[in-house]
């Protein structure tokens, strides 16, 4: 028998066109959340959205921001990616560590110096990674790196030390994903989670889909 998530999905696909739902259900099967990225005090919101585009390129449905200040996404920049990814905010880092190791991660800190690994060394079967990159000015936070499981640098052969904050991400998650799915690693979603993300997605399609989602649930007493 079909749960109250399933049966709700199957409703909100029929108010979306075949070609939509065709195009839903060939991205969900490239979706992962065994790998997800962190930005800490990246305050250029253009360099935010140019990493949440680059997420949704390679199929990472999380991104975390540690930011004070509220993200606004450059539509310009990411294309509207955004629509599509799940973003989490924190208040400080170790808000973010806490909540990101409850739920079973390993804590990859990026960094330029004295790293224990480079990125063709990370090992991926260690479990679900999140991988945190810092500003550019400043790099990651020195309480990130005391608490990172691993630190891991990108190799680089020129006089300038570090690559631009969008560019790094999209550099580590090109390597990480190819190297993923060529593994035996069960790195994609689970049918929960798929539901979850495929809901996600047609409530940002569905003109006002809260409304819709009420009256269903109500109208098949399933709330």
């Amino acid at each position: 028998m079909k749960n109250k998530n399933t049966r709700l999905l199957d409703y909100l696909y029929s108010l979306i066109n075949e070609n939509r739902k065709t195009l839903f259900q060939k991205k969900i099967i490239h979706r992962t959340k065994y790998i997800s990225i962190a930005l800490e005090n990246v305050y250029q919101n253009r360099n935010i959205s140019a990493a949440i585009r680059s997420a949704d390129c390679f199929g990472i449905q999380d991104i975390h921001i540690i930011n004070r200040n509220v993200f606004q996404d450059n539509n310009q920049v990411s294309l509207g990616a955004e629509k599509w990814i799940n973003t989490f905010n924190y208040k400080d880092s170790h808000q973010a560590i806490e909540v990101l190791k409850k739920n079973g991660y390993k804590i990859i800190v990026t960094t330029p110096h004295d790293a224990k690994v480079n990125l063709f060394e990370l090992d991926l079967n260690l479990g679900k990674q999140v991988l945190f990159f810092g500003s550019e000015i400043e790099g990651c936070s020195n309480y990130l790196l005391d608490n990172a499981d691993t630190t891991v640098n990108i190799p680089s052969y020129g006089f300038t030390e570090s690559f631009n904050i969008s560019v790094a991400v999209s550099l580590c998650l090109q390597h990480i994903t190819y190297k993923l799915r060529q593994s035996n690693i069960d790195w994609e979603l689970s049918m929960e989670e798929k539901t979850e993300v495929l809901l996600y997605w047609l409530r940002k399609s569905i003109k006002s889909s809260d409304k819709i989602e009420d009256r269903f649930l109500r109208d098949y007493k399933l709330r």
